[in-house]
């Protein structure tokens, strides 16, 4: 695939003591804390975390600061607060994954979920590219993903992913699902917790356009995506092409 172009305590002990110096607000010194704790499955998907007041007590923080710090979380989707029951750990089911993640929507006003078609997959020795996006030494080897994927049962996207091997061996031999997360999640014990996109313009070579069934040179978008997990570790490449025609990519800021 080539490309067009820790510990267990909140880290400040006491609010306003401590004898490390962290530079950061202290809730995210917390939400550091319980991402760690996500990360090493002290609380599987959809357990319930202890309270507020019992996690303030642990940490040697205010409530106030531990609320911030799972706002934080719930907002990331790592984390579900149910009111009146209390804060879970998420769980990583196929709907939470494909609208987190994948951002092209219908021009229409209600946008179904994607469909996929596997195009080809194998295991094979990472390229240059792959090496330099996944952080991989240079006798790795990755599972190699191309999948065509369609909005209203349109062809809209191509895209091609790269995963380490190490982290995901037998990957090549399964029948995958429509949203590969939340099998990561359920499979491998992996969890998604950040993507990094970049977007550019390109026009399609022959072979995708011929898979999009489009003509050849259309202006396109090429999204370049590198999936973060809970360690902070880079455990996937996706290199998608997408045309805009009845689709467009929806981007919520806050």
């Amino acid at each position: 695939m080539e490309r067009s172009g820790s510990g267990s305590s909140a880290g400040a002990g006491r609010e306003g003591q401590g004898e490390a110096v962290d530079f950061r607000p202290l809730y995210r010194q917390v939400y550091h804390t319980l991402l760690r704790r996500l990360a090493d499955a002290v609380w599987q998907p959809g357990q319930m975390l202890p309270s507020e007041s019992q996690l303030a007590s642990e940490l040697g923080v205010s409530q106030g600061t531990v609320r911030k710090a799972l706002d934080a979380l719930t907002a990331d989707s790592l984390l579900v607060r149910r009111q009146g029951r209390g804060t879970f750990a998420a769980e990583h089911d196929d709907k939470q994954s494909v609208f987190r993640f994948f951002k092209l929507r219908s021009d229409c006003e209600d946008s179904a979920a994607p469909q996929s078609r596997v195009v080809a997959i194998a295991e094979a020795s990472a390229s240059a590219d792959e090496r330099d996006r996944l952080a991989l030494v240079r006798t790795a080897r990755v599972v190699r993903i191309e999948r065509l994927r369609s909005l209203d049962d349109k062809p809209c996207l191509i895209e091609t992913i790269a995963v380490p091997l190490t982290l995901f061996p037998g990957l090549a031999a399964m029948d995958l699902p429509n949203t590969l997360y939340s099998l990561y999640a359920n499979r491998f014990g992996i969890t998604i917790a950040i993507a990094k996109e970049r977007l550019k313009a390109v026009v399609l070579p022959r072979r995708e356009a011929d898979l999009l069934e489009v003509a050849e040179g259309k202006p396109a978008i090429e999204i370049d995506r590198v999936a973060f997990d809970l360690e902070e570790r880079p455990v996937e490449w996706r290199l998608s092409t997408c045309i805009t025609d009845s689709v467009h990519y929806l981007s919520v800021l806050r």
